[in-house]
C-alpha cells in the first residue's frame, strides 16, 4: 500500500499506486507577447519497471492563469484530451476535477482558471441551427399569410382591374 502523502501518487487500484509526472513547457505567443504554459505529456510509472506515457496537445493556459477541466482523459467519452503513447494503448488514464498552474502561484491558491469546456459544443450548435431553421420557416409562413391577406383585400376591392378579374376567376375554381 502506498502513502497518501505523496502528491504525485495515482491509484491504479486500492492496493497499487503509481508515480505520476507532468511534463510542462513554456511558450511565448508573439502576437500578444504573453507567456503560456502547456501540458505536453503525463508519465505514469508503477512496479518500478513499467512506464506509460500519455501525450497532450490541447491543455494550455496563460502563465498568469490556471487550467481547469472536469475530466482530463484518454477516453473519447471525455473528449480524449490525452492520447496514449506506444506502450499505453491498453491503458486509460482519467483525472477528475483537474486543475493545474505552472507559474505565478501565490499562497498555494490557483489563479483564475481557463476552463476546457468550450462555449460551442456540438449539442449547442445543433440547437442553434435548429432554432434558426425554425425561425426561417416561421418567417416564411408569416410572409405568406400577409401576402394572402393582401391578395384577399385586392380581390374584394371595388373596381374592374385586370387583377380583379383574375381574382374572381380564381374564386370559381376553388
Amino acid at each position: 500500500m502506498c502513502s497518501s502523502i505523496l502528491p504525485p501518487c495515482v491509484y491504479l487500484s486500492p492496493n497499487i499506486c503509481a508515480l505520476c509526472s507532468l511534463l510542462l513547457s513554456r511558450l511565448q505567443v508573439e502576437a500578444s507577447g504573453e507567456r503560456w504554459f502547456s501540458l505536453d505529456s503525463v508519465l505514469v510509472q508503477f512496479n518500478s519497471t513499467q512506464r506509460l506515457a500519455f501525450n497532450s496537445s490541447q491543455i494550455y493556459s496563460p502563465e498568469s492563469s490556471s487550467f481547469s477541466c472536469e475530466h482530463i482523459s484518454s477516453l473519447q467519452k471525455y473528449n480524449g484530451l490525452l492520447s496514449p503513447a506506444e506502450h499505453a494503448h491498453n491503458w486509460a488514464l482519467t483525472f477528475t476535477h483537474f486543475q493545474i498552474q505552472a507559474f505565478s502561484v501565490s499562497s498555494g491558491v490557483f489563479s483564475h482558471p481557463v476552463d476546457c469546456a468550450t462555449f460551442l459544443t456540438p449539442a449547442l450548435l445543433m440547437g442553434l441551427l435548429s432554432s434558426l431553421i425554425l425561425l426561417l420557416v416561421l418567417a416564411y409562413a408569416f410572409h405568406l399569410l400577409l401576402h394572402l391577406r393582401d391578395l384577399e383585400e385586392s380581390c374584394q376591392s371595388p373596381g374592374k382591374t385586370p387583377h380583379h378579374l383574375h381574382c374572381s376567376a380564381e374564386k370559381y375554381v376553388l
